[in-house]
């Protein structure tokens, strides 16, 4: 394999800007294909991107001779049958994140690819991103010393921008979603903290729906203790005012600290010596820096940026802070 030539299941609204075109971006990478359900939708996005196939059928998309590689992006509750569908078929699979409902389906994600020796990635892309690398560098400089703690919180009004606007809503359906909006965002944040400290000893939490219009925890709380004595604790509220509003993650070290929100741009460390920011531009498509990994992986010429195995922690600590029993 030298060029892998992509087919997207679900070209909905993540890949309009944030992945799509990417896709076309990324040296030896072409999207030939893109499936969607509603196959109108589906062909007008092949239109707008210049795809030349779409399918309303996701078995003529992963069986195409032109696609090797499926990249999935439909909402949660479809990812484990597509991905293992995908591998069955032995084409190698970038799955969005979170990676699936729960830990019992991700296991089962990830014991497929290791039987049928296909490769597998989890979309948990600032993982590739110029700011969130470096933090990791500042980190690994021990620029605040000996890291103690770290504080996350994320607080948002029931109509937060971070979210996608769909017709549906399906992200606070936890049949679809796995959850509410925590299980839309809280992905990215607990993804970093795994990168950044490693292995994790022990998680609690606890989950509450303090709004009586839904059928999700609207607020939930969670600790970390990691095998490195690192301690995280991390709030998230979908209901508090709109001037209430706030993204940041503080890590507390023992010579000082790091601010940063886990949507936003500008990084600022604070020492007993100095206190300087890092600014960032936005990027245009938010993954392609992952899906440059993601190919050079699937080539054979760099490691997994996201394993599977990584992201099935990612997706334990999202069951036990929200007291997820899983039977799926």
């Amino acid at each position: 394999m030298d060029e892998i030539r992509w087919g997207i299941i679900g070209c909905g609204d993540v890949t309009e800007v944030k992945s799509g075109p990417a896709f076309g971006k990324v040296n030896n990478s072409r999207l030939v294909a893109v499936m969607r359900r509603d196959g109108a939708k589906a062909a007008d996005y092949a239109k707008r991107h210049q795809v030349p196939k779409w399918f309303d059928d996701a078995t003529q998309l992963i069986n195409d001779p032109e696609v090797n590689a499926i990249y999935i992006a439909t909402p949660p509750l479809q990812h484990e049958a597509y991905t293992i569908e995908a591998l069955k078929a032995g084409k190698p699979v970038y799955v969005e994140k979170p990676m699936t409902l729960d830990a019992t389906s991700a296991q089962r994600m990830i014991d497929a690819a290791n039987e049928l020796n296909v490769k597998l990635c989890i979309a948990h892309y600032r993982r590739a991103q110029p700011m969130f690398l470096k933090i990791k560098e500042l980190l690994s400089a021990h620029i605040i010393g000996d890291i103690r703690l770290v504080r996350l919180k994320m607080l948002q009004s029931p109509n937060t921008s971070l979210i996608a606007k769909t017709a549906n809503n399906w992200r606070i359906d936890p049949a679809i979603s796995g959850g509410g909006l925590f299980h839309d965002l809280a992905p990215h944040q607990l993804d970093l903290m795994t990168y950044y400290f490693g292995a994790v000893k022990n998680a609690i939490g606890i989950a509450t729906r303090q709004q009586e219009d839904t059928e999700v925890a609207d607020l939930v709380a969670g600790n970390i203790l990691f095998e490195n004595g690192v301690v995280f604790s991390g709030n998230w509220c979908f209901s508090v005012a709109p001037k209430d509003e706030a993204d940041i993650c503080s890590i507390y070290g023992s010579t000082g600290h790091i601010d940063f929100p886990v949507f936003g741009n500008k990084i600022t460390v604070t020492t007993s010596q100095l206190t300087e920011e890092y600014t960032f531009e936005p990027l245009q498509h938010v993954q392609q820096p992952m899906i440059e990994k993601v190919v050079d992986y699937f080539l054979g010429i760099g490691p997994n940026p996201c394993s599977g195995e990584d992201a099935l922690i990612t997706t334990k600590l999202m069951d036990d802070f929200t007291i997820k029993t899983n039977t799926s």
